[in-house]
Parts: structure tokens; sequence; C-alpha cells
């Protein structure tokens, strides 16, 4: 297969399913696109802190950068062994039917929900201990993000340094070191930019220019001066501290600027990308489809039904999006108007960073083949689109092996600052979600007494959720997280669930969301069963108590969807 053609038949079908699918939801749905005489929440309740109105560019920034993280990135990646064929249908019909549903709908019904959470909207279509419910399970996967997303960015930055007298670094060493310089500079830079444009009015496009030629100068100054060599413990702790306060401060602050600035990294990767694909051309060696004895041999998966549509999250459809949707961006989005872009178009944006993720592992397909024929493990996710982006732009241009080393640290760099942005907005919506769980609809914090009035406090709330996630990302995060891929494809079933109870409650269309929610529940739920087995076998084998924790927490999620699912349908009985 040659990977031009493959981007540019998904491009094209990406863009027509924004142009035409994404238009007939906001028909269905009642999606005002052309008149915005309904002031959003950002206005309705600004407060400057949480409720903000963004400029469509910015909210788009932060928008995809935060749904984004690596997910777009390792799941086509890690799901190549099953061909690139049965990846990319997956990414072009999720994103267009499932995905940008999933997103778009979360978006829209939480703007007319007064910027609630789509566990407010559960709420007030399904009743209190519905939304309670929806409210523990979804701050469970905010919790595995957390705690992965830390520990992934900690390593990310990690330094071990070697002690004999003199201190000697290694070139991984010196490559994090960078990235996590880069890194520091891009924070204070963000707060820079976000007082100057908010704090003092300064114009946005000037403002922004200086911003990222000033993220530009740094970028090459750290290349010389990156004195932080840490180890991946110390930096946890860091990262912990960082994004407590990232979760408390205002949005304009920090969390927007940031996401927004992070964006350009993001769309110069995605250029880079695309020059280097439709530039060379190449043909790839992966098959189409692959057969059951290469995946048993090279892979740890057994079938591609339910692996591939669990495995494959963020660039089809991702339970997360729906948080951010109704967590962060519902708050800022400047009009209703914007709510196409925004929803429908970033999910759809982030389906093409998936084809061109499929189209890196594609090209080096080969090599890594090889790697594990010889009995060595394949290399990471982020290593391999860094390495097959930076060789391809390398060969196309026949330049240095200098330039393919700035090529690859500008691409971990990015990675490195998506999963950054994935990790501020997941803390301050579980932040949101521990508040809302001891509230009901018409309670806020400010109106509660007691005990209670401590618990929706946003800096308790804040400290409980951090130190919980640092807890699970110290002492074991990894083995807990294979149970996130199908906790959050059953977290996007759920919110599916969530907006078509709402349209349905408005009395509006919600057919098209029968499929996909179903679809999704489905997998999940088959996904969670396999797991429960396999641990119960491991359990009943021996060994350490892994096994019964996350048999546990199967069970646990199991209950909760059970306990929602007849809520939902006592509650539909009774109307």
């Amino acid at each position: 297969m040659n990977l031009g053609v493959l981007l540019g038949v998904s491009f094209i079908v990406l863009l027509l399913g924004y142009v035409f699918y994404g238009r007939y939801l906001a028909k269905q749905w009642g999606v005002n696109l052309t008149k915005d005489a309904e002031p959003t929440p950002a206005h309705a309740q600004l407060d400057n802190i949480d409720f903000v109105p963004a400029k469509a560019p910015v909210l788009l920034g932060h928008h995809f950068s935060s749904i984004a993280g690596a997910g777009p990135i390792n799941g086509p990646i890690l799901a190549a062994f099953f061909g690139w064929l049965p990846v990319t249908i997956w990414v072009l019909i999720g994103g267009i039917f499932v995905g940008g549903v999933h997103d778009f709908g979360a978006l829209f019904a939480s703007i007319k929900n007064r910027g609630n959470s789509i566990a407010a909207i559960i709420e007030n279509s399904m009743g209190l201990k519905a939304r309670r419910l929806f409210v523990a399970f979804a701050y469970l996967t905010l919790l595995f993000i957390c705690a992965a997303f830390s520990a992934i960015v900690a390593h990310t930055f990690a330094a071990d340094v070697t002690r004999f007298g003199n201190v000697v670094y290694n070139e991984t060493a010196e490559t994090n070191a960078i990235t996590a310089m880069i890194s520091i500079w891009f924070i204070v830079i963000a707060v820079v930019f976000g007082y100057l444009v908010y704090g003092r009015k300064f114009p946005l496009g000037i403002t922004t220019a200086f911003a990222l030629l000033a993220l530009l100068f740094l970028m090459y100054f750290s290349l010389s001066y990156h004195p932080l060599y840490l180890s991946s413990k110390t930096w946890l702790f860091i990262i912990g501290a960082y994004i407590a306060v990232a979760s408390v401060v205002p949005v304009w602050l920090l969390l927007q600027p940031r996401d927004y600035l992070s964006s350009f990294l993001l769309y110069a990767m995605m250029i880079i990308a695309v020059v280097g694909i439709f530039g060379l051309h190449p043909t790839t060696s992966l098959p189409a489809m692959t057969d059951n004895n290469f995946i048993a041999k090279y892979s740890d998966f057994n079938s591609l039904f339910p692996a591939l549509f669990i495995v494959i999250a963020c660039g089809a459809v991702s339970g997360f999006h729906s948080l951010v949707s109704s967590g962060t961006s519902s708050k800022q989005l400047n009009k209703e108007s914007d709510s196409l872009l925004i929803g429908y178009g970033s999910m759809l944006i982030e389906s093409f960073l998936a084809i061109i993720a499929l189209c890196t592992i594609a090209y080096v397909w080969d090599n890594e083949v090889a790697i594990l024929a010889s009995g060595e493990k394949m290399s990471t996710p982020v290593v391999i689109f860094a390495k097959g982006l930076s060789r391809m732009v390398q060969v196309l241009f026949n330049s240095s092996e200098t330039a393919y080393d700035l090529l690859y640290t500008f691409f971990v760099l990015s990675v490195s600052v998506f999963c950054l942005t994935s990790l501020d907005s997941a803390t301050r919506i579980a932040r949101y979600l521990f508040q809302e769980f001891w509230l009901s609809a018409d309670e806020t914090p400010e109106n509660t007494q007691g005990f209670k009035r401590i618990l929706v406090n946003p800096y308790v709330a804040t400290f409980i959720t951090v130190g919980l996630a640092m807890v699970l990302g110290y002492n074991g995060y990894a083995n807990i997280w294979p149970l996130f891929g199908a906790t959050n494809q059953l977290l996007a079933a759920l919110a599916l669930l969530g907006v078509a109870a709402w349209l349905d409650h408005i009395g509006r269309n919600n057919h098209m969301i029968y499929i996909p929610m179903f679809f999704m529940l489905i997998t999940a739920l088959y996904s969670l069963a396999q797991s429960a087995k396999s641990n119960y076998r491991l359990l009943a084998s021996g060994g350490d108590l892994w096994p019964a924790v996350r048999l546990g927490i199967v069970i646990l999620l199991l209950i909760l969807v059970a306990d929602l699912i007849v809520n939902v349908i006592f509650e539909k009985l009774k109307r």
C-alpha cells in the first residue's frame, strides 16, 4: 500500500464527514450555526476562573491538545499487528460516526445545561442516583489517566546519571533533560501569554507570534542548557505539585494559553508528517490484514475483536473526550456556532493524526518485525512515531543526521507536551467531578454546609485527587492500566447513553446514537469479561495480589454499570 495514497484518501473521507455528517448532526439536534443570540455559559456564568470565553482558535487549541495526548499515536501503532486495513476502517468510521457524535453531543448538551458535566446532564434526564453512579465511574477512569500520564511524563523527563567522581550522561538522558527543560520554559511562556492577552488585553495574533518565537529561541537555548538531570520518581512529585496548581488557577492564566500554544506544536508536527509522507510516498510491507498466527506470535492480542476497538481509542472514540467536552471546553465556548468545529472537528483532526501514526509504523514495519523476531522488545510507540517521521523527512530531503536528531527531539517533545496538556485537563475535570459527587442539581459549593462544604472545596478536592493519582502512579499504575482501555470505552458508551437520554428528554432526534452506543457497550463489557476471566485464572494459580485487585475493580465497574442501566430503564418506564 502506498502511504501517500492512504493518507490522502483518509483526509478526503474525514473532510466529507465533517462537511456533511457534522452538519447533519447539528441540524437534527438544533445547534445554531448561523445566529448566536443565546449567550453560552462562558458569558452567562463568567467567573474568570473556570467560565472564561475563548476565541475559536484558542479553544480549538485547548480542546484538541487536551483530548489528544499520546492516545492517537499509541493506539494505531499498537493495533498495526492487525494490518493497516482494519485500523484505517475503524479510525475513519469510528471518528465520523462514533467519536465525533460522542464529543459533539457531550459539548452541545453541556452548553445547554449551564456548562455542567455529562454527569449533571444525566441527573436531569435520569435522576440523582444515575448521576452519582456516572461520577463514580468517570472519576475512577480519570484517576487511571492522571496516574498513568504522570508516570509517562515523568519517564519522558527522567535523566538518570552514573556517578564515579564525575557525572556521566548517556544520550537518552540528555534527550530527556532537553525535553524537560523545554517543557518548563513552555509553562513559563504560557503564563506570560495568558497574563498579556487576558490581563493586559494584548492583541492575540501579535502575542501569539512573539510567544512562538520565544519558544523557538528557548528550544534552541535548551539544547545547550538543560541542567535538570532528575530521576523519574523526583519528576513524579514535581509533576504532582504542578498539576495540583494547574487544576485550581484560572483557566486563562495557564490551562487555556498553554493548550493553545501547544496546539501549534501539534499542527507543526502534523504538517511535517504530511510533507514527509506525501513527499516520500513510500510503499509499505505492512499487510492489509495479518493472520492469527502472526498476531499470536508477535503481539499480546488474542483476536481482532474486541482488542482493535479497545486499543484504538482517542483516534476513533474515547470516553475521556466527553469529560473534556463537558468539563472544560463547554465553560469556554464563546459562541454556540463554534461547537461544530470544537466538538466534531477536533475529533476528526485527531482521527487524521491517528492515520499519520499508522503511516509511521507502516514505514518502519520491517525493522520493527525484525526486532521482534530477534527476541527483543518492540520500540515504544512514541519512539516509533518520532523515529519513523524523522527518518522519512531525512530521506526525502537527503539531510544530515543532525537534522534527524533535531526532528526526533521535536517529535518527542511534542508528544510529551500533549501528555502534559491532557494531564492538566484530566486533573481539573477530576476535581470538578469530585465536587459534583456531593452536590445535587440545585446546589453549589458556596451554599453547602458542614462536612460537605469541606469536601466540595476546590483545594480539598484537588489535594485528594492528586494524592490518589500520585500514590497509584508511584506504586503500580502499570498493574491496573490494562483495565483502562475497556473502562474508557465503557465510559464512552455511558456518555452516549447520557446524551441520547437528554436528546430524548428535550424532544430531539437521537436515533443516530443508538448503534454507536450499543456497539461500544457490548465491546467494552466483553473486554471486561475477558479481563475478569484471565485475572480469576491468575488468582487461582497463586502469586501476587494484583489479579485480585484487578478482579475487584472489574466487578465494581460491572456493578456500577448494571445499576446505572437498570436505573435508566426504570426512569424511562416511569415517564
